[in-house]
């Protein structure tokens, strides 16, 4: 019999997958990125804005990749059929920031880079077409400041409220003063 067995990975790839189970499980958030076909310069431009947005880009083999997500605690199996192409990893601590930079290159009409999958906020996005849902997720310090807001509204109201009658309390007592004058 012929069995066939499988090759182990050479130590620098198993290093390389080591590496990337640890960034997985040390970010929330990761997009799967179709960097294709992108020249040096398009490439760089794309690194200059992740880094702007506390974004870590990373390009990693497909199969690499594939091994590290089956490594890792959470079961990524979902996003097994985006390992096609040249694939980007943009790893986040804020949901929106990779979907809110992709859009700006959706809306330049740009083909690449474009989304192939996420994982965001403990769900799975798969297609282009999630790219306007996920960057419209609000992040955390978004969804504070809403909350903030709303808050602060009633309290505003209230303090203006006791605004106004101090000053009308004000004018009544300062008619009679003038009177006697």
């Amino acid at each position: 019999m012929n069995m066939r067995k499988e090759k182990p990975f050479p130590s620098r790839k198993v290093e390389v997958i080591d590496q990337l189970k640890e960034t997985i499980s040390a970010y929330p958030h990761f997009y799967l990125v179709d960097v294709t076909a992108l020249d040096s310069v398009a490439t760089s431009e794309i690194r200059r804005k992740c880094f702007k947005s506390n974004i870590k880009m990373v390009v990693a083999k497909n199969s690499l990749l594939h091994k590290a997500f089956e490594a890792s605690d959470i079961d990524y199996s979902p996003l097994y059929d985006s390992l096609k192409g040249t694939t980007a990893v943009f790893f986040t601590e804020t949901a929106n920031a990779p979907g809110k930079l992709l859009k700006e290159y959706a809306d330049k009409k740009k083909a690449n880079p474009a989304l192939k999958a996420a994982y965001v906020e403990q769900g799975f996005y798969i297609g282009a077409d999630q790219l306007a849902t996920l960057a419209s997720i609000k992040s955390k310090n978004e969804l504070i400041a809403d909350i903030v807001a709303l808050l602060q509204s009633p309290i505003r109201n209230i303090v203006s409220a006791l605004q106004n009658k101090d000053e009308k309390a004000g004018e009544t007592v300062s008619e009679p003063s003038s009177a006697e004058a």
